[in-house]
C-alpha cells in the first residue's frame, strides 16, 4: 500500500498490531519508534504519520495533514452484476484508475443470487476500495451501489439544469460500430455514463433498455473480453483521452498572445 488510510475515528486510538496496516508498516516498511509514513484520511487530505510509539499490542501514532487530493473525475461506470470474486477485482482496480462511481446492477442475464454473497452484505466491499485508493495514492472513494435492476440506476441519471448531460456509451462486441475512444465526449468537464453488461453479455432486452436511454453502443476491439479486463480497458481508455484532452488545453493557455 502506497498509502495507509485511516478514517477520522481510527486516528485518536492506538492500532492493533493485528491490523494489517499496523503489520504494513513493521513488516514492509520497517518503521521504528519516531519514523513517519504517508498516511491518508478517507475521503480527506493526505499527511504524514509518526510512530510515536511501539507498544507490545498496539502502535501509538501522529498525524499532520495537509492538502486533499483533486476530485474523482466524472466517470460513472454501470456493470452488470458479475460473480463476488471478479466484483472484488473490479472494485479495488477501478478505484485505482479513479472514478466517480460504480454500480453493479441486475440485467436480463445476470444472476441475482451474486447480490446475496457476504461481499455486501458484511460491508467487505469497502475494504477492497480502500486498497484501490492506497495504491493509486489517493484518499477519495467512489460511489458504489448494488443489486439494483438497470432501468432503476439509469432512472435517477436524468439530465440536470445545473449540470452537462452525461455522455452515454455501452460497450457491446456484437452490435457496436464505432470504438470507445471515437465516441468519448470532447468536453473534459462532461460527466460520462459507461455501461458494461455482465459475463454472459447485454441481452435484447438490455440492448433495447439503453438505446431508449441515449446510449450508443462502443467497442474497444473485436476480441471478447472478460468484464474486469473491459473495465479496466475502457477505464484506461476514458483517462487516456481525458489526460489528452487537457494537456491540448494547457497548451493553448500557455501559447503567448498575438
Amino acid at each position: 500500500m502506497n498509502l495507509i488510510l485511516f478514517d477520522l475515528a481510527e486516528t485518536a486510538a492506538p492500532l492493533r498490531r493485528a491490523d494489517p496496516r499496523a503489520r504494513h508498516l513493521l513488516d514492509v516498511l520497517r518503521r521504528r519508534e519516531g519514523d513517519t509514513f504517508d498516511a491518508g484520511l478517507v475521503n480527506g487530505p493526505r499527511g504524514k504519520g509518526t510512530l510515536v510509539a511501539l507498544g507490545p499490542d498496539a502502535l501509538t501514532l501522529a498525524f499532520t495533514w495537509g492538502d486533499e487530493p483533486p476530485p474523482l473525475p466524472p466517470i460513472t461506470l454501470l456493470i452488470g452484476l458479475p460473480r463476488p470474486q471478479t466484483a472484488r477485482d473490479l472494485l479495488r482496480d477501478t478505484t485505482t484508475l479513479s472514478l466517480a462511481a460504480l454500480h453493479f446492477v441486475l440485467t436480463e442475464k445476470s444472476d441475482p443470487s451474486y447480490a446475496a454473497s457476504t461481499l455486501w452484505t458484511t460491508g467487505e466491499w469497502r475494504r477492497h476500495l480502500v486498497a484501490g485508493a492506497a495504491q493509486a495514492f489517493d484518499t477519495r472513494l467512489p460511489e458504489v451501489t448494488w443489486g439494483r435492476p438497470l432501468a432503476a440506476v439509469l432512472a435517477v441519471f436524468t439530465p440536470s439544469a445545473t449540470s452537462p448531460p452525461a455522455a452515454r456509451l455501452a460497450l457491446d462486441n456484437y452490435e457496436a460500430a464505432s470504438p470507445l475512444a471515437a465516441l468519448l465526449p470532447a468536453n473534459v468537464a462532461q460527466p460520462l455514463l459507461l455501461a458494461l453488461g455482465p459475463e454472459r453479455g447485454w441481452g435484447t432486452t438490455d440492448r433495447a433498455l439503453l438505446r431508449a436511454q441515449g446510449f450508443t453502443l462502443a467497442h474497444i476491439g473485436p476480441r471478447p473480453l472478460r468484464v474486469e479486463t473491459a473495465a479496466l480497458a475502457a477505464l484506461a481508455v476514458a483517462h487516456t483521452c481525458r489526460d489528452g484532452m487537457e494537456d491540448r488545453a494547457g497548451s493553448r493557455d500557455r501559447l503567448p498572445p498575438t
